[in-house]
């Protein structure tokens, strides 16, 4: 492994890796020319197992044509509601070589959502993953007159079901098997009618405030953007790669799902979301692309385990992440790194940092990529510091995931990098939002004409809402949301993500946000860390029932109030957080307050805990 010094520059690839003008042509011709070599791996009760491409095509083609014997016709909408599994991808790709649409539905949306988003779309067809969700879809069955089928995929708990309307994957598999016997160039001749300019799949927006918008997405515009990842995200078939984020989300259907197919990354797919460390560990991915939340989960987990360890491995960590964030921040420069504190750090690997990385899973890892919400700076160095590049991209659902991204010998933390190389950004002279134009920008909100146009200027500029500065290099970097700027009953402007960023960066902070605008002072709602923070409980001693009973222990808010009075060192005093709530509800994915990204809804949370607000200003 490279050591953080010799990280390269990513040379931009325009050589074409797999041809292919749609998404299933390039699937499709990468079983052609990797057929045997094994592209899927799933752990499920324990054990691995793998699938080859042409394992994968034969899933892939008896989906699609069941589907097509089912009456499924070309531009139909077809939809999943399934966490990350190799069954999901199956689908996807079955339902665009059945020249279809693909939309998908994170699982843990209410019936009332599920119902919502299959309206809208005017799914045909419905996958779900198991008899929970299979239980959602029927509650809202009646309402969904359009609504063909639901494909249960696993069906452990409903052999017993007797319901025309459901029929397992296994069975749709054999209808599609009986149907390629009579009609055996049914699934080429679907692929080969789909056009660039088709609808290939929709991508609802998280909906943290009003109905979630539907972004339509081309075949044209998803193969530009995947053929033009490979100028952010170089990797090819010898490399692992971990997907346990939703697929239903841009970014791990574009760089995991899609760009691994382009590339032949091998895709590695997590046993559950809670075996997430576990998985990794064993994976050892040599590309990872995650979350903030995960990055800092990772973190956490490291300095619990240092607290717990022995005196001398406390002063070697510290030793050796000192040596490491020395050499960092000359890299950063761009600066040389001497003879002396390279074999400084040689050693440091060996006392320590090479077992920080492997306790993550990171040990094989050569690049880190960092999305979705903004990250603090400290972190991305602490990360420089192990050795290993992080990347921090920015992009969004209406862009088809990242574009910008910086090379990994020339990071800057707490930039987004400059504009990825297939399409344009600037900054609005008027307002300072980032725009962004380029192929890779959706087609626009299905059924809202409206809407797309607020968001789509005449000529062509997405208006992404995220307000920024850029410097000397061409370096972006996001200050806030246009709609989150706070401006305090003084007048003085506040970047709450700064602020956030900071507090998150504590291994016992989840989440936090931050309030004020047209207030005196600041304050802040925060989401704990609840298996740190009951660690933290259990070592000092601290009596507590539950959840709730331990956000409310004077020792838990001591604790919190410590690290809030350490983020506070760095800003103004009118910058300053001046009181904290702590949630006393231990929130899930299926809660409202979190986006299924598992960040919390700001609005919905001001809103919801208002009075909470109140008390904090009395």
């Amino acid at each position: 492994m490279s050591a953080l010094w010799q990280a390269k520059e990513i040379i931009p690839n325009r050589d074409i890796v797999v041809p292919g003008d749609t998404i299933p042509a390039i699937f499709w011709n990468a079983v052609k020319t990797r057929g045997p070599h094994i592209w899927l791996r799933q752990k499920h009760l324990g054990l691995w197992r793998s699938w080859t491409w042409n394992q994968t095509a034969e899933a892939v083609r008896e989906i699609a044509a069941g589907l097509i014997s089912l009456g499924f016709n070309q531009g139909d909408c077809a939809a999943i509601l399934s966490n990350t599994t190799v069954e999901w991808v199956w689908a996807d790709l079955a339902i665009l070589s059945a020249g279809g649409v693909s939309n998908g539905i994170y699982p843990t949306d209410a019936p009332n959502q599920v119902q919502y988003l299959c309206e809208d779309s005017q799914t045909r067809f419905l996958f779900v993953e198991n008899d929970e969700q299979l239980d959602k879809a029927l509650e809202v069955r009646d309402q969904l007159p359009g609504l063909r089928k639901i494909i249960a995929i696993d069906m452990e708990g409903l052999h017993k079901l007797q319901d025309p309307g459901v029929l397992s994957l296994d069975t749709l598999r054999e209808l599609g098997r009986s149907y390629l016997q009579q009609h055996p160039q049914v699934v080429e001749a679907r692929t080969q009618s789909v056009k660039p300019k088709d609808l290939a799949i929709l991508v609802y927006t998280s909906g943290t405030t009003g109905k979630s918008k539907g972004a339509m997405h081309l075949h044209q515009g998803l193969v530009y953007t995947v053929r033009g990842y490979s100028n952010l995200i170089q990797q090819d078939e010898t490399d692992e790669r971990m997907c346990f984020l939703p697929l239903c989300h841009i970014a791990e259907r574009m760089s995991g799902e899609y760009h691994g197919m382009y590339t032949g990354a091998k895709l590695n797919f997590v046993e559950n979301p809670e075996t997430i460390p576990e998985n990794v560990r064993e994976i050892a991915p040599t590309v990872f692309v995650a979350v903030p939340r995960v990055w800092e989960k990772f973190y956490s987990g490291v300095m619990i385990a240092l607290k717990e360890s022995g005196a001398i491995q406390q002063m070697a960590y510290a030793w050796a992440i000192g040596v490491g964030q020395r050499i960092a921040d000359l890299v950063m420069a761009q600066q040389p790194v001497g003879g002396w504190l390279k074999l400084q750090f040689h050693l440091a690997r060996l006392l320590a940092l090479n077992n920080v990385r492997k306790l993550i899973g990171i040990h094989r890892a050569r690049i880190l990529f960092t999305g979705a919400a903004p990250i603090s700076a400290d972190l991305v160095r602490w990360y420089l510091a192990l050795g290993v590049p992080m990347v921090e991209v920015w992009g969004m659902t209406e862009t088809c995931g990242g574009s910008s991204g910086a090379q990994p010998n020339r990071i800057k933390p707490g930039s987004i990098g400059p504009a990825a190389e297939y399409n344009e950004m600037m900054l609005d002279p008027a307002t300072g939002e980032i725009l962004v134009r380029g192929k890779n920008v959706f087609a626009g909100y299905l059924n809202l004409p409206e809407k797309t146009a607020e968001t789509i200027d005449k000529d062509g500029w997405l208006h992404t809402g995220d307000i920024g500065k850029v410097d000397a290099d061409g370096y972006y970097f996001i200050t806030d949301r246009m709609k989150d700027i706070i401006i305090t009953a003084g007048g003085k402007n506040i970047t709450p993500s700064e602020l956030e960023n900071d507090l998150k960066f504590s291994p016992y902070i989840t989440d936090a946000v931050v309030i004020g605008d047209k207030r005196p002072y600041l304050v802040v709602i925060i989401m704990i860390d609840q298996e740190n923070v009951e660690k933290f409980a259990q070592d000092a001693d601290v009596p507590f029932s539950n959840y709730a009973s331990l956000t409310r222990a004077p020792e838990v808010q001591a604790l919190i109030q410590g690290e809030l009075d350490r983020v506070n060192k760095k800003f103004a005093r009118v910058e300053q957080i001046k009181k904290f709530f702590l949630l006393d509800t231990q929130l899930s994915a299926e809660d409202e307050e979190l986006t299924p990204t598992m960040k919390l809804k700001r609005k919905l949370v001001e809103k919801k805990y208002a009075a909470q607000i109140d008390a904090m200003y009395r």
